[in-house]
């Protein structure tokens, strides 16, 4: 097990406790640092202390075409044990439940999957942050559909999606791909990587695991906005044709159903009921809009216990109005899609 860190000593500890609680399949917990200066090197020391299994590695300094999270990983790949059979990258901000490990490779060796990776259970706390991330996270879902127990390159290495907060992958392919050297320049390696594997003829599957791990990811709107987004067009996994096409279908079927049903309910409003196309549009627009709400159904992908206050009121009601912010996420989408990040986890790169 590989968890990259840097500068993650407010966030670790919940994961370094849910990683103690793993069973035997867990053999060592290689924490790779990227020399933090807040204090994460200790606070894996004294984790050490109460489980053995708990290694403390520090990278090389970030060789010119890597990004610093896929380095940290190859870099834990390199340091862990030769007698391994599975690799599993775990992020410094998810926090695993007691049984993650032994029931992600049973299920993986019992369906001969190769790599699988796990869609979280969120932690939200602020109003601005649930009512921007499940917009945020629709963008994925109408893009690739929801996670589920499917063979991801069925439609095809470029469709396929991961996430690498908990990514496991066979030791053997692992090899095979050279560790993380084909995903070393992307900003977004676990579906570059993911993707590579399916296209080197790798059973990958990217499944609903909001009961075995959660995961607090960013802290209020602003930094939702900034660190999520810019990641989310998946520029760096795809070619530009795909990038655009997803971005043209989000726009018709997330950013513009609502504004249109609206601006057609006004245009019936001064009378312009003569219209077969006004109507067809209306029509067209309206049924989206209720698909829309119908994906109000991932609410079992968030954990509404920690939620704060607006007042009287817990802030997670903001959640139900989250389809007032697809025009934005959709925006967002499309901003980061024309650049390319400057900074990233505290690293900056030119």
């Amino acid at each position: 097990m590989v968890v990259p860190t840097l500068n993650e000593v407010h966030r670790l500890q919940p994961c370094l406790d849910g990683l103690s609680h793993q069973t035997d399949e867990v053999r060592e917990i290689l924490v790779v640092d990227s020399r933090s200066t807040d204090g994460t090197p200790a606070l894996v020391k004294a984790a050490q202390v109460n489980d053995s299994r708990i290694k403390l590695l520090t990278d090389d300094p970030l060789p010119p075409g890597w990004i610093g999270r896929p380095w940290a990983l190859h870099n834990g790949f390199l340091g862990s044990s030769p007698s391994s059979h599975w690799i599993l990258g775990i992020d410094a901000d998810t926090q695993p439940q007691p049984q993650l490990v032994a029931s992600l490779v049973a299920e993986a060796e019992a369906a001969s999957y190769d790599l699988v990776s796990l869609a979280p259970q969120f932690i939200l706390k602020s109003a601005g942050e649930w009512w921007l991330q499940p917009a945020l996270l629709l963008t994925l879902i109408y893009r690739f559909g929801p996670a589920g127990g499917k063979n991801e390159g069925e439609n095809g290495p470029d469709r396929v999606m991961a996430n690498g907060q908990c990514f496991l992958m066979r030791r053997s392919l692992l090899e095979a791909l050279n560790g993380y050297t084909s995903a070393k320049a992307s900003f977004c390696d676990d579906v570059t990587l993911a993707r590579n594997a399916a296209a080197a003829g790798a059973k990958v599957g990217f499944w609903d695991g909001s009961r075995l791990i959660k995961v607090r990811m960013y802290e209020g709107f602003a930094e939702t906005w900034r660190e999520w987004g810019r990641s989310l067009d998946l520029k760096d996994a795809a070619h530009t044709g795909q990038v655009w096409g997803d971005g043209a279908l989000l726009l018709l079927v997330q950013a513009l159903p609502l504004p249109l049903v609206l601006g057609c309910a006004g245009l019936f409003w001064h009378q312009a009921l003569d219209s077969p196309m006004l109507w067809g549009l209306w029509g067209l627009n309206g049924i989206l809009l209720l698909a829309r709400l119908g994906l109000w159904g991932d609410r079992p992908s968030y954990d509404f216990s920690q939620s704060q206050r607006l007042g009287p009121f817990p802030a997670h009601l903001l959640f139900w109005l989250s389809p007032l912010a697809d025009g934005l996420a959709v925006l967002r989408i499309a901003q980061s899609s024309l650049t390319r990040p400057k900074q990233w986890r505290g690293r900056s790169y030119s």
